[in-house]
């Protein structure tokens, strides 16, 4: 997407190198969009450079902008204050810019050195319903594919189940106790309640809890019996997941189901490797690495346990086994791993230890997508009246059901599919977005109110803002097509520099693992279009060459919405 940083990034780099000479060619202009009224680009390069280079700030500045060939892109170009140089675009080249956009099916350029990126995202528990605690790791994680995608990566999703360990033996001897025979009969509903009371059994029963500890033995060593109790748990439960991912509309499917169990195979060569290169060591009885640089409360060095002193394996050998076969056996050169943030020590240390190991060397690396918790409106975790989980099929039962009475009020001409349709979407649109649009390490409060609401930082108002768009090209008809671009309202060079924008957004949430930077991005173009659709006529235009060129800016306004939302995994209906 052309983007007119692109030009004047350059031209500022050619102009510093002639005043302090060739050495700084490839100096950053530090140049950034200007929120002041009139100015477009503010660039700080003389006031990071001055000090380098021994020199008064506002003189260096003035310099630079003597030397400088801008006259062709500029209208204006200005030192202010101790050293910034404040840019104002030609409008004619601002409107070049777009019109050149416009013409472009991508709005945003491949990358150029494309990587194979492996994302690890939702992880929920078999033999468990999906909860609101699952809900950050699966939207978040979807966006950061579907942007990574976008761009012309490969990306590998990968869904991390909890199928395997302790909790399964228990819950495998209580089913057998119960007379277990098949999942047909039961639900994901179900499932739990039974985990929920062999978690009891274990704890207030010695001999049960040893029984359990056994069927965990014939778990990892394929007794038959043991394993088709297992299996059936696993399929009712994917039957489950498959249905909460539909309604989330996110890019999840059973090809990308890598559980925990598909790693038990490789834990002795893991194992067997770690010794092999001198890094696992015995200490008390269980076998440890120990990665520099992490010690416990008590100061001593704290060990990542790769085998227990009873034989077995835990998640931190599985972790292990999932990084290295992530690197050696799909190729993935950027792991992403979107996990709560109470995890980041684990994590830190996997990672330390798969560098020791030489399974993640450059230009592999990992990255932890910590995001916060979500919070009720007492500031406390989200959690029913009871103090159980919220079940996060009835919350999206909830949302949809209040967007439904939202949409019949607002819009009572749409016949009872549409309505139902449109509902679906803003519905579960107003939820991930509300997750979305906040910086993902911090907690956020849910609040049904603000998320569904039509106006501000929410979903329904980039989508009422879309579907306004196509209300005006209905309404046009043929009568009118996009055209030529005029920038000739401060309104429409508002928006033209807001649509040029689209791109860093993108590039910058792709870069730093952060979706509320396209999301925030999302809103300002929003709130861009409005102001515009407020103060530049469309359909009533003083002529019809302001007609055409602000029908082009809307459509690409619309086409801008509905792609940024669709990488934010979020439908923008036609009709609102």
């Amino acid at each position: 997407m052309p983007d007119p940083l692109l030009a004047i990034r350059p031209r500022l780099q050619q102009a510093v190198a002639a005043v302090l000479g060739p050495e700084h060619a490839d100096a950053d202009p530090v140049l950034r969009r200007s929120d002041r009224p009139g100015v477009d680009y503010q660039a700080n390069a003389a006031m990071a450079l001055a000090k380098e280079a021994g020199r008064n700030p506002r003189d260096l500045a003035n310099a630079i902008v003597e030397a400088a060939d801008l006259d062709d892109l500029m209208e204006a170009v200005e030192v202010a204050g101790p050293g910034f140089i404040n840019l104002t675009v030609r409008p004619e080249f601002l409107a070049a810019e777009v019109e050149a956009t416009a013409a472009n099916e991508r709005l945003s350029p491949l990358a150029s050195q494309p990587e194979t990126v492996v994302v690890d995202l939702s992880g929920p528990n078999v033999a468990k319903e999906m909860h609101v605690g699952h809900l950050r790791s699966t939207v978040i994680g979807d966006a950061l594919a579907r942007i990574l995608g976008f761009l012309g990566h490969r990306v590998v999703r990968q869904n991390h189940l909890g199928d395997w360990g302790t909790q399964f033996g228990m819950l495998i001897e209580h089913l057998v106790d119960e007379g277990w025979e098949s999942s047909a009969d039961h639900t994901i509903g179900d499932l739990n309640a039974l985990y929920q009371a062999a978690s009891r059994k274990f704890k207030e029963d010695a001999a049960f809890a040893e029984r359990a500890r056994g069927r965990v033995v014939d778990l990892q060593a394929g007794d038959p019996e043991t394993i088709a109790v297992w299996q059936d748990l696993v399929d009712e439960s994917e039957r489950h997941f498959e249905i909460v991912y539909e309604r989330l509309g996110v890019t999840l499917t059973p090809d990308d189901y890598k559980p925990e169990s598909s790693y038990n195979p490789m834990l002795d060569d893991v194992v067997s490797e770690l010794e092999e290169k001198g890094l696992a060591v015995v200490d008390d009885g269980a076998l440890c690495v120990f990665p520099p640089g992490f010690t416990g409360r008590d100061g001593e060095p704290l060990p990542l346990i790769v085998r227990k002193r009873d034989g077995g394996y835990g998640y931190q050998a599985t972790d292990l086994a999932a990084l290295r076969y992530r690197t050696t056996e799909v190729g993935g050169t950027r792991l992403v791993y979107v996990v709560g943030a109470p995890q980041q020590q684990h994590l830190s240390m996997v990672f330390a230890v798969g560098e020791m190991a030489g399974w993640l060397a450059a230009p592999a690396r990992a990255e932890h997508v910590a995001f916060g918790s979500i919070l009720g409106p007492d500031g406390k975790m989200f959690k029913t009246r009871s103090g159980e989980n919220v079940k996060l099929n009835e919350l999206l039962d909830e949302a949809v059901d209040r967007a439904a009475a939202a949409v019949a009020e607002k819009n009572p001409e749409l016949d009872d599919a549409e309505r139902a349709q449109v509902a679906d979407a803003i519905g579960i649109g107003a939820v991930k977005y509300a997750d979305l649009a906040n910086d993902r390490v911090k907690d956020y409060v849910f609040d049904f109110d603000r998320m569904l609401s039509f106006e501000g930082h929410t979903a329904p108002y980039l989508q009422y803002a879309h579907a306004r768009i196509k209300s005006i090209f209905r309404r046009t008809e043929a009568a009118s097509a996009p055209g030529p671009v005029l920038i000739e309202q401060p309104a429409e060079r508002a928006l033209a520099l807001q649509l040029l924008s689209f791109d860093d957004a993108v590039q910058q949430a792709a870069e730093h693992l952060q979706p509320h930077r396209l999301a925030t991005y999302l809103f300002e173009l929003a709130q861009a279009f409005t102001a515009f659709y407020e103060s530049c006529p469309i359909i009533r235009a003083d002529t019809n060459e302001q007609r055409t060129s602000r029908l082009a800016l809307a459509d690409l306004t619309a086409r801008t919405l509905a792609t940024g939302l669709d990488l934010l995994g979020i439908t923008a209906p036609e009709r609102m």
